[in-house]
């Protein structure tokens, strides 16, 4: 998914064609970053509703490309499509997610939910000697609704594939 020209050309003809094309621009000259920025930017600015799987799909792009934590306050305010959402984007924080068996130090935190079956594609995280979560995943999970089974278990270079277990996750 993370290089995937069809699906970045897909998500930036969302947008009128002038700034659609300087999304898709960005993926050519190699700065995705901006891209991504450009697209939630554009998509707030023109108040273009997005169902949740897409919403779901540019958090995952935003992760692997490193903003998800910068485009992710935006994205949440992105104008829903109005309809029922098989994917829900959950709130940005480790509250009650409890700390990963597999992975010392380690802290769950929910976050791409599929309201058909429960299934949540959660990070893990390590918190910082300053009492933030650690920028980076150290790798990802799909749990049950409750967090109490791990279903599967993805290494930190894997969001796109981890995302698309979630999606091919039966409901």
């Amino acid at each position: 998914m993370t290089d995937d020209l069809d699906a970045w050309n897909r998500l930036a003809a969302l947008l009128p064609p002038a700034e659609a094309g300087q999304v898709a621009d960005c993926w050519q000259i190699g700065e995705q970053e901006a891209g991504l920025g450009l697209l939630v930017t554009g998509l707030l600015a023109h108040r273009i509703p997005i169902d949740g799987a897409t919403r779901a799909e540019i958090a995952v792009i935003a992760e692997a490309w490193g903003e998800r934590a910068t485009l992710a306050p935006a994205l949440a305010r992105c104008v829903g499509a109005g309809g029922p959402d098989r994917l829900v984007l959950l709130a940005e924080q480790a509250r009650g997610a409890g700390a990963d068996a597999e992975v010392s130090g380690s802290v769950r935190v929910p976050w791409i939910a599929c309201t058909g079956c429960g299934a949540v594609l959660t990070r893990l995280h390590e918190w910082e000697p300053w009492g933030e979560l650690s920028y980076l995943a150290l790798g990802y999970l799909i749990t049950s609704a409750d967090g109490s089974a791990v279903l599967r278990r993805f290494p930190d270079d894997a969001v796109d594939r981890a995302f698309a277990a979630l999606l091919a996750h039966p409901c």
